[in-house]
């Protein structure tokens, strides 16, 4: 059962049940890919694009901040999902790690 209450000015999920649940919470990890000297922006979208399946804009906006920043989480989900992504774009010359 839940229920919406009001705290100081602000609203807050109250949940109740008639038994404790377990609940198996699967760990969300970030593929990071790592700026370079070597890959022109075109290699990097690209591989963004075919590896990740971003969008073109996308893509773009990831290696801008990726050029910037020296790093960006390109990708979000478990170490198994994220697993052949990094491989597939360190096998493009694309240093990729996945955070824990």
């Amino acid at each position: 059962m839940s229920a919406l209450w009001e705290n100081q000015g602000g609203l807050q999920w109250q949940t109740q049940g008639e038994e404790d649940q377990d609940v198996l919470v699967e760990e969300l990890h970030n593929l990071i890919v790592w700026n370079d000297d070597i890959n022109t922006f075109d290699h990097v979208i690209e591989s963004l694009i075919d590896v990740c399946e971003h969008s073109p804009e996308q893509a773009e906006q990831c290696a801008m901040i990726i050029h910037h920043k020296g790093k960006y989480g390109v990708k979000k989900g478990s170490f198994d999902f994220l697993r052949p992504l990094a491989e597939a774009l360190i096998n493009r010359g694309i240093q990729a790690t996945i955070d824990y």
